[in-house]
């Protein structure tokens, strides 16, 4: 879904109320009003009245505020007693999603639906081509689709040439690559996090947002306010949210009270230097393929779906871990924040001590509005120490694959192959090549000796939590890589 939309706007809105009310000391006194400011007497109401719509904007904040809604719609409990709770936790809570069930649209089933173009043709290679007979036509003005015999395999779709029939989905349910996502008992939509893998897909795309991910925002303001020593590492995907260099990024986030900054993409070296000289290691002992393992996302995804192909995924930690250790190393006591675009990261910060917290895109974007921070207005400052070109590419799809070939001995010998974006389709890539791992599938001229997977298509700078539309984004990533050093390879 494109992420200019009402649901995204009034996120937004929520964060940089949040932030600006902890900033000016009124967030516990004045949190108990946001609905009513968000939803004005004279609103036009969304769901059956106003007082509803307040309600779950609630919900809403308290998600914000970093607290699971489920079994909390009716708990009485006033917003400002949530904050305080949030205020006074050490650390974030697991999952790092909640469903609002008041706020979910309870889908029909996915279905095909024979709208007012259909012109009863003659031809009617609808029913025609129909295997399970589904499809009659009513007083020979309409089809119409059976649903206890529709299987949906899409052929009446594909068959009808006025474009009369069309494919309704459940988003959330759609978006799932893993099967993660279904309705309960009275329609409404769970997650199995047995299953999940965190590519916060169905965040992005359900219209209702009743997939929320839970922030860490105030933790973070907490801290700087504490006037503890925070330091702050930024993902490459986050320089391509701003149209600035990355002198001027760490003069903001140093404005807004963070101790010191740090680039991610110095991680992304040492992974690509790791993962380079592992894929050799691998290459010369007989592995059929190695595969990437930067994406959380994709990680999970091989752990918990295709486990026959878990012994290809590189042991080289990721550029957010070896930058903690690089943070650590210099600063063992301060508190390590890393801002990316990505729900999985945020999973995966939990699982690393080195890592206290994750802000996302969109929860760094209302901190500096909340503060009145302009990036593109801030001054050039000396970065320090600066990253390869190919270390800011990680962000874009091919860019890790790019990154490892540079830096192999015989690049000539590399096969990569890259999946843009885990999807349903990208699952069943995954699970073609652990065929090929397993032996089910002989190995031949064409099958890939290296695999780059990421979980989002056109890599991080799609990622759910982006403020910035991927496109641009990529446009300006290769800016800000163009500024990065060359490698040397001696």
């Amino acid at each position: 879904m494109n992420i200019n939309n009402n649901a995204a706007q009034l996120k937004k809105d929520i964060l940089v109320r949040i932030a600006t009310l902890f900033i000016e000391d009124r967030l516990i006194e004045e949190i108990d009003r946001m609905p009513i400011e968000i939803i004005p007497r004279d609103s036009k109401s969304i769901r059956c009245c106003i007082h509803h719509d307040r309600e779950i904007i609630k919900n809403r904040i308290m998600a914000r505020l970093g607290i699971s809604v489920e079994g909390k719609e009716d708990s009485g409990i006033p917003l400002s007693e949530y904050a305080k709770l949030a205020l006074e936790r050490e650390k974030p809570t697991w999952p790092m999603l909640t469903v609002l069930d008041e706020a979910c649209n309870a889908c029909v089933r996915a279905n095909f639906l024979v709208t007012d173009a259909c012109q009863a043709c003659l031809a009617r290679p609808c029913m025609v081509n129909c295997p399970k007979n589904a499809i009659t036509i009513l007083d020979e003005k309409r089809a119409y689709i059976d649903s206890s015999k529709c299987i949906n395999c899409g052929l009446c779709l594909k068959n009808c040439p006025y474009h009369a029939i069309i494919y309704i989905p459940v988003p959330c349910e759609e978006s799932c690559p893993v099967g993660a996502i279904n309705k309960n008992e009275q329609g409404k939509e769970v997650i199995d996090y047995h299953k999940c893998i965190f590519c916060g897909n169905c965040m992005r795309e359900c219209p209702f947002s009743a997939m929320m991910d839970k922030g860490q925002l105030l933790d973070v303001l907490k801290h700087l306010k504490e006037d503890k020593k925070v330091n702050v590492m930024y993902a490459p995907a986050i320089a391509s949210q701003f149209n600035a260099k990355p002198g001027q990024l760490k003069s903001a986030l140093l404005n807004i009270g963070f101790n010191k900054v740090w680039e991610v993409a110095l991680g992304a070296d040492v992974t690509s230097d790791r993962e380079a000289a592992e894929f050799e290691e691998r290459m010369e002992r007989g592995d059929k393929l190695m595969t990437t393992s930067c994406c959380p996302a994709y990680v999970k995804a091989v752990r918990k779906h295709v486990p026959e192909l878990i012994p290809c995924v590189s042991e080289t930690k990721t550029p957010m871990h070896y930058t903690a250790e690089m943070m650590h190393a210099e600063d063992p006591d301060a508190i390590n924040v890393f801002i990316g675009p990505c729900l999985a990261k945020r999973r995966e910060s939990i699982d690393d001590d080195l890592v206290d917290y994750c802000l996302s895109m969109e929860e760094l974007d209302a901190l500096f509005i909340a503060t009145g921070t302009d990036v593109t207005k801030e001054p050039d400052l000396d970065i320090g120490v600066i990253p390869t070109a190919s270390g800011r590419k990680y962000a874009m799809s091919g860019g890790v694959a790019e990154a490892v070939k540079i830096r192999l001995k015989h690049p000539e010998n590399l096969k990569a192959a890259v999946i843009n974006g885990l999807d349903k389709e990208g699952m069943k890539q995954l699970r073609a090549y652990g065929k090929v791992q397993s032996g089910e599938t002989p190995v031949s001229d064409d099958t890939p000796n290296l695999v780059e997977v990421m979980a989002c298509n056109g890599g991080c700078v799609g990622g759910p939590c982006v403020v910035k539309n991927p496109k641009a984004a990529t446009v300006q990533l290769q800016r800000y890589a163009s500024t990065g050093k060359e490698l040397n390879k001696e």
